[in-house]
């Protein structure tokens, strides 16, 4: 070579478009350093080996032909992919360096530590392939990386390895697969400061929900110490979720989840062979979030912000110095799978049946799979597997992707989203659940189980073959109507899978399923807490709301929490919340409820909904309720947010509700508070002007409404035939009540399960003049014709809606 810049190219001298010189990696850490500094993001300083120095490596050694050869015989079958691989990296290894490599990069590393005040800095090695990091090939994990890289000798050797490393088993795999020419493609390596990591905590983070390509979220992973434990996947990370529409408004604070991961381990720097070292973490450290909200923030506004200038969803790995607190962005690549599916339709699946449950962990993915178990702890071991087996084994990385092609699903002990086992598996179109804690040790080989991920953001392994459902969502061409189709949903971990439905908001979002699912513990359980008389409650309590002084902040937080994600999935269309309508009996199973609630014959007709809210018995724990809604709208910024009250009997009960919620800062008007009411008891009917006039708007509550107006218990087998919303006199109160509320200026909806069960049932709605019409996301096509089509007859005009 000429001269040494031609070996070596600083960070900041780079841009994208260099990505043939120095690798899809390097290139990007140029172009955030030259582009991104101003508004904030910091990158570490480095330098970058190029293309050119790798082939002359090559070349000064002779190696071109000896590598062309060993490949050759590999694909022509003469030699097994061990063999070439551990041979070709000997060849690597055994090399010398050319003198103006070699030189360039001891400079380079010199003016590295002069700018950094140290005589030998710490650098991270890193492997940038020049085919690295392209829109449909992620290469996570293909080539070596390695950290508290100290001293010119060091340094030289690890840049070797890695040169080496373009030519691991599970490198020469994937470019095969991928159609990647192996003598094509160079090696580029970074050489970047480290960050004191190590004394603080690093991870991965992703502009967009990694499993339903939702592009409103900013995903991130966290974990004490030197980030790799992340990728790998051998530890449970923390892991937020953060609204982005949301973090403009510096003075709203949208962290719509967080969940405080195992972290059972962490890597520090280590000394001489070893620089860096895995070790326990203290019982402070696993009970403890990595980040404070600011900091969270902080890295969800530089994902904005890399997100915006590359102009597509971004992979990214970040580090925090834990001598001064200091966040930076170490590396930054396309997303390469959600970023890609087509969205004119997608795949629903549905759990009919199943057996007992075995194992959780979190969900990748959104299919259903059974088969049998092919358990495998080692990778020693990948060659007994069977193919077409669900693979259960403790991690995986970058040597398991062969067989991984082979599975019919993947599960974990160990791993978040942003694991190398999540990864792969997304990229192979297969379900997975990571971190499990014990697959390994619950399961054995041969038996059969499903692998469901179809539930949200939690994934579950039951026992035996389950009965599921798998339909396709064509949402291309769907017709426009007047009449809004909405959605009713439930739970928050599942929010985000119906974010491509065309729909015009959430039409009840119910509260008490993550009160029973997130949350678990009676609200005046935890307004009681020093009273409680059952002690078994009361130790569970404790150690559900670890970390709150007051335990009351923790109901408010995750009902707060888990409510955001329904109201993010569809912003800013309206989500109309309704606030908790357990009967006593379900109130009581709840941690500590029994303390706390009567015991009534008839629960459906009893203490429920309005008649809570401003009783002794319950008016702080509706207090808790108002206090999220609060939090939800305020702090997280979600004003598309409705409130509804459900079972409120007569106008005055509606008076004193309406009073209770301004007493606890929710007003209706200010701050654009809408507040609607259930319509499911004939008073709401018959009333139906004076309820307007306490309320924005009515909501149908169809099952509640045909049991109390024909006296049918719906829940009575004997009497199911005579339980049928389409009743005459059901239809005149429907009828009747959009009648009245469309005179009185209120707006009128249906949220009961009428239109989900009947979609013929939606025409009959259609000519009363309804508003808007709630159904399950699996019914929300079929209605959306139906309404399309009766308009039709009624308007005559029709339209189409772009997917």
């Amino acid at each position: 070579m000429s001269n040494a810049m031609q070996a070596v190219i600083w960070f900041e001298e780079l841009r994208r478009s260099d990505i043939g010189k120095v690798g899809g990696k390097n290139s990007s850490l140029g172009e955030m350093i030259q582009t991104l500094s101003q508004k904030g993001v910091s990158v570490p300083a480095g330098f970058a080996t190029t293309a050119d120095a790798y082939w002359n490596y090559l070349d000064a050694n002779d190696l071109r032909q000896s590598i062309a050869a060993l490949v050759a015989d590999w694909q022509e079958g003469k030699a097994g992919l061990a063999e070439t691989g551990a041979a070709i990296r000997k060849l690597f290894l055994q090399g010398d360096w050319p003198k103006e490599t070699a030189d360039a990069i001891v400079a380079s590393y010199g003016a590295l530590s002069r700018r950094a005040g140290s005589d030998d800095v710490a650098v991270a090695v890193r492997s940038s392939a020049t085919a690295e990091d392209l829109p449909d090939a992620s290469f996570a994990g293909q080539q070596e990386t390695f950290l508290n890289i100290q001293g010119e000798k060091a340094l030289l050797d690890s840049c070797r390895r890695c040169y080496a490393s373009l030519f691991t088993d599970r490198a020469i795999s994937y470019r095969q697969t991928k159609g990647f020419d192996h003598m094509k493609v160079a090696l580029s390596i970074g050489v970047q400061q480290m960050v004191r990591s190590d004394l603080g905590g690093s991870g991965v983070m992703f502009s967009i929900d990694t499993e339903t390509g939702f592009e409103k979220i900013v995903l991130i992973n966290a974990a004490w110490g030197l980030g790799e434990n992340v990728v790998q996947g051998t530890i449970d990370p923390d892991e937020y979720q953060v609204f982005k529409p949301l973090l403009q408004d510096t003075s709203l604070r949208p962290i719509i989840a967080k969940a405080c991961g195992a972290k059972d381990k962490k890597m520090i720097y280590g000394s001489g062979a070893a620089p860096t070292i895995n070790v326990p973490t203290s019982k402070v450290e696993r009970a403890a979030f990595v980040l404070e909200d600011e900091a969270i923030l902080q890295l969800a506004r530089w994902a904005v912000a890399i997100e915006e200038h590359y102009g597509c969803p971004m992979d990214m790995e970040w580090a925090r110095d834990g001598k001064d607190g200091q966040l930076f962005i170490v590396q930054a690549r396309p997303e390469t799978v959600q970023s890609i599916r087509q969205g004119g339709s997608f795949k629903s699946y549905a759990i009919k049946r199943k057996g007992l449950k075995l194992a959780q962990g979190l969900s990748i993915g959104d299919a259903i799979v059974s088969g049998r178990v092919c358990l495998i702890e080692t990778a020693r071991d990948i060659d007994k597997f069977i193919d077409g087996s669900v693979l259960v084994t403790s991690t995986t990385d970058p040597d398991w992707v062969p067989v991984m092609k082979r599975a019919a699903a993947i599960v974990t002990d160990h791993g978040g989203r942003t694991s190398h086992a999540a990864i792969v598996s997304r990229e192979l179109g297969l379900p997975a659940v990571v971190g499990t804690g014990n697959a390994t040790e619950i399961f054995h080989a041969g038996q059969e189980v499903t692998v469901s991920c179809a539930e949200g953001e939690k994934g579950f392994i039951y026992d035996g073959v389950a009965e599921y459902e798998e339909k396709t969502l064509d949402i291309a061409d769907l017709p426009a109507t007047r009449t809004q189709i909405m959605l009713n949903l439930a739970n928050p971990g599942a929010a985000f899978r119906w974010w491509r439905l065309p729909a015009d908001g959430v039409g009840l979002a119910r509260m008490e399923f993550v009160i029973s699912n997130a949350i678990r513990i009676h609200p005046m359980a935890l307004v009681r807490y020093a009273n409680l008389k059952d002690e078994a409650a009361k130790k569970e309590i404790a150690a559900l709301t670890q970390g709150y002084d007051d335990k009351r902040d923790y109901f408010v937080d995750n009902l707060a929490r888990g409510l955001a994600r329904i109201a993010a999935a569809l912003h800013p269309k309206p989500v109309i919340v309704r606030m908790s309508d357990f009967k006593t009996n379900e109130y009581a199973g709840l941690l500590g409820g029994a303390e706390f609630e009567p015991k009534e014959e008839n629960p459906m007709l009893g203490f429920r909904g309005a008649s809570r809210y401003y009783s002794p018995r319950y008016r702080e724990g509706f207090a808790l309720e108002c206090r999220a809604i609060r939090k939800l709208r305020n702090e997280f910024g979600f004003r598309n947010v409705v409130v509804m009250i459900p079972f409120c009997r007569s106008v005055g009960e509606a008076e004193k509700v309406l009073s209770i919620m301004a007493e606890n800062g929710l007003k209706r008007g200010v701050d654009g508070l809408e507040i609607y009411v259930m319509c499911e008891i004939p008073s709401n009917v018959i009333l139906a002007k004076d309820f307007a006039q306490q309320f924005d708007g009515f909501s149908i509550g169809s099952n509640d409404l045909t049991q109390l107006t024909l006296g049918v218990d719906r829940d009575a087998g004997d009497l199911a035939d005579l339980f049928d919303e389409q009743d005459p006199a059901v239809k005149w109160m429907i009828r009747t009540v959009i009648t009245e509320a469309t005179k009185a200026g209120a707006k009128i909806g249906i949220c009961g399960q009428a239109p989900s069960d009947h979609p013929d049932f939606a025409g009959f709605l259609v000519e009363c003049g309804i508003d808007s019409i709630s159904v399950s996301p699996d019914s929300f096509i079929a209605v959306k014709r139906k309404v399309a089509e009766a308009e039709q007859r009624r308007f005559g005009e029709s339209g189409r809606i772009s997917a």
